[in-house]
């Protein structure tokens, strides 16, 4: 039997906190899949509504093959909704379902994911990750 002594950092206490911000971004790639699955159930929400066809493909990251699409749908159902009111689910994608839909801009949502796909994987996002979460790292960054 071997005993082997680690030091374990928090994030504000590592001596390389880049480390452990590498260490996560290549070792988790489904940090932002919530606001993902936030934005389908608004678009269906948002469908139920307004009726027509909806077509999607959406990721976290910006990829050739995305798309949302709505056809056919009740324009004037759709004007009535108060986007303010957050009246698909209750989340900040029910407004950006909605106003971008008036603007026929559907790129709009997919630039808001990608957007706070970039913000939740930079320094800063990583780092209110980890302190909120309560993670500790290893010397070589690593997730303990």
């Amino acid at each position: 039997m071997r005993t082997i002594e680690t030091k374990i950092y928090t994030i504000e206490d590592h001596p390389n906190a880049e480390l452990c911000y590498d260490w996560i971004r290549e070792n988790w790639h489904d940090l932002n899949q919530h606001s993902v699955d936030e934005v389908i159930e608004s678009l269906k929400a948002l469908q139920a509504i307004i009726g027509g066809e909806l077509n999607y493909a959406i990721n976290q990251f910006p990829d050739r093959g995305e798309h949302i699409t709505f056809t056919d749908y009740d324009a004037d159902a759709l004007l009535e909704l108060d986007a303010d009111s957050l009246p698909l689910t209750g989340t900040w994608s029910d407004y950006v379902a909605i106003t971008s839909l008036r603007k026929e801009n559907t790129i709009e949502i997919l630039n808001a994911i990608h957007q706070e796909t970039e913000y939740v994987y930079s320094d800063e996002g990583l780092k209110e990750l980890c302190e909120a979460n309560g993670y500790e790292f290893t010397e070589t960054g690593r997730i303990f």
